[in-house]
C-alpha cells in the first residue's frame, strides 16, 4: 500500500512542477516594462538665479500600445502603472552639465493643457558636474496617463545659475506595468 501511494506521489510531482512553472510564466506575462524617450529644449535664461523656470508641455507619443500588444494585452486590461526610472541627459551642447539647476520636477498629464497633471519624478538638490541625472519617481499611480498612448510632460525647475545657451535634453523613462492577459 505504501508503494502504491509513493508511486502516485511521484506521478503527481511532475504535474505540480509544471503547474508552478506555468503560473510563473503567466505572472511574467502580467508584469512588464514600457520604455519611452523624448527630447526637449531648456531655453537660455540670461542672468536669472534662484528663479523658477516653467517649461511648456512636451507631447510624448508612448510606445505603450505596441508594448501592450507584445504582451498579449490592451490598455483596457492595465491595472497598475508606476514610474520605475526617469533619467535626463544633456545632448546639446554635449559638454553641458546640469549645474544650472538647483531642483527639477517633471509632471505628467493626459492633455496639453495639463488639466490633470500629477508629479512624475523630481530631484533636489541636483548634483553638480553631471550630464545625466536620475530623478526620484513620485510613486503615483499612472494608469490613466499610459492608457491612451500619448501624454504630456511638464517641467518646473529652480535655477542655481544662469544658462547662457539653449540646452537640449533627452528624457528616458521606464514604467512598470501590471495587466491582465486579454
Amino acid at each position: 500500500m505504501k508503494n502504491i501511494l509513493s508511486s502516485k506521489i511521484w506521478l503527481l510531482l511532475p504535474l505540480l512542477l509544471l503547474g508552478t512553472i506555468g503560473c510563473k510564466k503567466l505572472v511574467s506575462l502580467l508584469n512588464f516594462k514600457i520604455n519611452d524617450s523624448t527630447n526637449f529644449t531648456i531655453p537660455a535664461t540670461g542672468p536669472l538665479v534662484n528663479t523658477a523656470l516653467v517649461l511648456p508641455g512636451i507631447a510624448v507619443s508612448s510606445n505603450s500600445s505596441s508594448t501592450y500588444a507584445g504582451n498579449n494585452t490592451t490598455a483596457d486590461y492595465v491595472q497598475d502603472v508606476t514610474l520605475d526610472q526617469l533619467t535626463l541627459t544633456t545632448t546639446d551642447p554635449s559638454t553641458q552639465t546640469f549645474d544650472f539647476l538647483k531642483s527639477i520636477s517633471l509632471y505628467i498629464a493626459t492633455d496639453a493643457a495639463g488639466t490633470n497633471k500629477t508629479l512624475l519624478a523630481s530631484l533636489s538638490p541636483v548634483p553638480t558636474g553631471q550630464t545625466t541625472i536620475s530623478l526620484t519617481p513620485s510613486g503615483n499611480k499612472l494608469d490613466l496617463y499610459l492608457r491612451s498612448g500619448n501624454y504630456t510632460l511638464f517641467t518646473t525647475a529652480e535655477l542655481a545659475k544662469s544658462l547662457p545657451q539653449d540646452t537640449k535634453v533627452r528624457a528616458d523613462s521606464r514604467f512598470n506595468v501590471k495587466a491582465n492577459v486579454k
